[in-house]
């Protein structure tokens, strides 16, 4: 499976990311060492969207706070950079693509992106992927 990350990042160039204790939401939590994964720098914290592809180094589930009944599943994540995106994919490009239902890539992404803005870790579609490898 393959997996994506928006989160506030600090410096869009570097070459080790590191994200602590980030929510998980569509198959998120089952990211693990290994996995493929795609970077985008939230819109929210100033980004400008898709910024990195990479491979996921490490992988930790956090634990659950006790005596908190609902709770969405945290990761903290290390990720070592494999490309940088030489085109724009962020929320202005995504946002027409609102037909939930129409199978489209660019749905898949900006359903689990943007219809819920929180920054998150999520699992994506085998047609996501190489969408979202056609800006590196």
């Amino acid at each position: 499976m393959t997996f994506v990350v928006k989160a506030e990042v600090s410096d869009l160039s570097a070459k080790i990311f590191a994200f602590i204790a980030q929510k998980t939401m569509y198959g998120g939590k089952k990211i693990a060492h290994g996995d493929s994964i795609f970077i985008f720098a939230s819109e929210n914290e100033g980004g400008p969207g898709l910024i990195a592809s990479g491979v996921v180094i490490s992988a930790k589930a956090i634990a659950r706070k006790p005596g908190v009944t609902r709770q969405t599943p945290r990761m903290s994540i290390t990720v070592g950079r494999i490309g940088l995106a030489t085109r724009r994919l962020g929320r202005s490009e995504l946002k027409r693509f609102s037909d939930w239902k129409d199978g489209r890539p660019e749905t898949e992404l900006n359903f689990k992106f943007y219809r819920q803005a929180t920054n998150k870790i999520a699992g994506v579609s085998d047609e996501a992927a190489v969408f979202m490898s056609g800006f590196f």
